[in-house]
């Protein structure tokens, strides 16, 4: 890998920039910018730039292509999971679901995770490392030219806090949505947190308009730093507080997250202190039938009881659905990510 810049992390005025600072027409950036974007590997095929412009390219530059090492499909509803190798060995899964509305991938913003989080299988062996932002973006462009859908929305939900690799993350949602590259616009863009408060607000500042997914999956202090470790520092009210800030800043509703747990945050008293948390905050509730994970031996909830809650939280006037999950079969939803060695 060596200390050669990772070009494909570069935006078009840095690329620009750098052809113009070696006496190269700036067209030159949007050729290489484009070669990137259809998953070029290295600076031999991009045959429209002359031979030596790709030699000098390949002294100064790396292209992080992420090599797939495996890929499932689930025989039940079509979902596939990726995973990816990238250079360094470090692995991470993806994985495209299909909506109605359109195709969707989930990708991994770091390689392991080391927020704790006790029903989550990637935070299991800690963190390795952050991802680049080309990293990022190679999992959205290799998932669509591998499956040959056509990806509509991007969610931040796979291994890893977004939210804990933060410049990599704004630099990624940067790359994704330039005209010249995939031109996603950001109210197709969710980023799933466990609630890293002063990085919500950080960007709230950036006003970027995607849509904040926040993992609360408990009403109380008690019960959420029991799951979430993350929350013995911040708290459930400062929590709430800093989302009700972006939604002011941004005008986008907050959505948040919720994993029935059996026995543990699922009684009918749990959704009376959600409701009363949730209601006239403008935010929209994910009930999610928690996935089976082998390690902590926690269950879902029984189905009747989340309808149960759900419709308590309704009558209480807080907008709310529950997710139906996809990929469980090939242990791809929710919480069952984790970037497996093979």
């Amino acid at each position: 890998m060596g200390m050669n810049k990772d070009i494909a992390s570069m935006l078009p005025p840095e690329l620009d920039e750098y052809f113009l600072s070696i006496g190269e027409r700036a067209y030159r950036a949007g050729q290489v910018f484009s070669w990137l974007r259809k998953g070029a590997g290295s600076f031999d095929v991009m045959t429209d730039l002359p031979e030596d412009l790709r030699a000098k390219l390949c002294g100064e530059f790396h292209i992080a292509a992420p090599a797939l090492a495996r890929k499932q499909t689930s025989p039940r509803d079509g979902t596939v999971k990726y995973l990816w190798r990238m250079e360094d060995g470090c692995a991470v899964e993806s994985v495209v679901m299909e909506y109605k509305h359109g195709c969707t991938v989930c990708i991994s913003t770091q390689a392991g995770c080391r927020m704790g989080c006790v029903f989550c299988a990637s935070t299991i062996d800690g963190l390795t490392r952050n991802l680049t932002a080309s990293e990022m973006e190679a999992q959205v462009w290799h998932s669509q030219l591998d499956s040959g859908r056509k990806i509509s929305n991007i969610v931040l939900m796979g291994v890893g806090e977004p939210l804990d690799n933060f410049d990599n993350v704004i630099r990624f949602l940067s790359l994704i949505g330039r005209p010249e590259g995939m031109n996603t616009g950001m109210r197709h863009i969710s980023l799933s947190t466990c609630g890293i408060i002063e990085n919500i607000d950080k960007l709230a500042g950036y006003d970027i308009k995607l849509t904040l997914s926040v993992s609360l999956h408990a009403p109380d202090d008690e019960t959420r730093s029991r799951l979430m470790p993350i929350n013995r520092s911040t708290g459930v009210g400062r929590l709430l507080d800093a989302c009700g800030g972006y939604f002011r800043k941004t005008g986008r509703r907050v959505s948040y997250e919720y994993a029935m747990i059996d026995g543990v945050n699922d009684s009918l008293i749990h959704a009376g202190s959600l409701a009363s948390l949730l209601k006239n905050t403008g935010s929209h509730l994910n009930l999610i039938p928690l996935s089976e994970i082998p390690e902590p031996r926690l269950k879902g909830s029984p189905r009747e009881r989340v309808k149960e809650f759900a419709n308590t939280l309704e009558r209480q006037g807080v907008n709310c659905t529950v997710r139906r999950s996809l990929g469980g079969d090939i242990a791809a939803s929710c919480g069952q990510l984790r970037g497996r060695s093979i």
